[in-house]
């Protein structure tokens, strides 16, 4: 627990890639279907950029790109129709995507007394019910402008790169957070903005920009490899300490394969 009368922290997560295994709003592309709302190209279009997502991380074009094809998708879809296919494919959807390392990670700040933070860049309506799913205490994700119960097609609210940081230090004038006790996590270079907002940085599963930057600042590095139900949990025994046994960091001579020399501890 966090000492008596000192400042609220927070840890802040990024999610696709980093506590799920794949593009949050791309995995529920298959139930949109079934429930009506795109096409089979769109679910074929819709597994490309997911493997494109995968394999290589997305730069800034790929992600502008797949930001204009989701939400053009969306336009003229009814809200409650898109929420009640999340709500009923949720788990099946996202809890085979969950990565077991970041659920003990946010066990483990939330038993140091720190508020749990979710900002990502996917629309609201699938972060939340993920949000909740994982017990985290605030979300922040994009907002898709909605008229008359149905979505246009346009952005009301874009929790990208640079305002991913505005949105964090936000929350901190608001919540009291020490940002310089803060923890972020996230897997693209895209949110080095983020990551530079908090004391303590860690880049997940990061993309090549991301690995070189963190490097270069000898910001830890996790890997995050064993995704797993949440179900499956409730039989695990109590979680240990993560960042001691996952943290790669430290300073590495220029063409030397990068090692952990350095750990930091959840309780500092």
């Amino acid at each position: 627990m966090a000492p008596a009368g000192a400042a609220p922290t927070a840890a802040f997560f990024d999610l696709d890639k980093t506590i799920i295994a794949k593009s949050s709003v791309l995995a529920f592309s298959r139930p949109f279907q079934a429930g009506g709302l795109i096409s089979r190209r769109a679910v074929l279009r819709s597994a490309y950029a997911q493997f494109v997502f995968m394999v290589g991380g997305a730069d800034h074009d790929q992600v502008e790109k797949m930001r204009q094809f989701m939400s053009q998708m969306c336009a003229g879809w009814d809200v409650a129709t898109v929420r009640e296919i999340v709500a009923d494919t949720l788990h099946n959807v996202v809890d085979p995507l969950v990565y077991d390392e970041a659920v003990r990670l946010i066990d483990e700040h939330h038993a140091a007394g720190r508020e749990v933070v979710i900002v990502s860049t996917s629309g609201s309506e699938v972060v939340e019910p993920i949000g909740a799913m994982l017990g985290a205490d605030r979300v922040v994700a994009t907002r898709l402008a909605v008229e008359e119960g149905r979505y246009t097609g346009e952005i009301e609210y874009y929790a990208y790169a640079e305002e991913k940081a505005a949105a964090i230090r936000a929350l901190a004038q608001e919540r009291g957070y020490d940002l310089d006790e803060c923890f972020a996590y996230s897997d693209s270079v895209t949110d080095v903005p983020m990551l530079e907002a908090v004391g303590h940085p860690f880049a997940v599963n990061p993309d090549k920009d991301l690995r070189k930057v963190a490097v270069a600042r000898e910001w830890p590095v996790l890997q995050f490899v064993r995704p797993v139900a949440l179900g499956s949990r409730l039989h695990l025994p109590p979680p240990k300490p993560t960042l001691a046994a996952l943290a790669v960091g430290g300073v590495v001579a220029a063409g030397a394969l990068w090692i952990g020399t350095r750990r930091r501890s959840l309780s500092a």
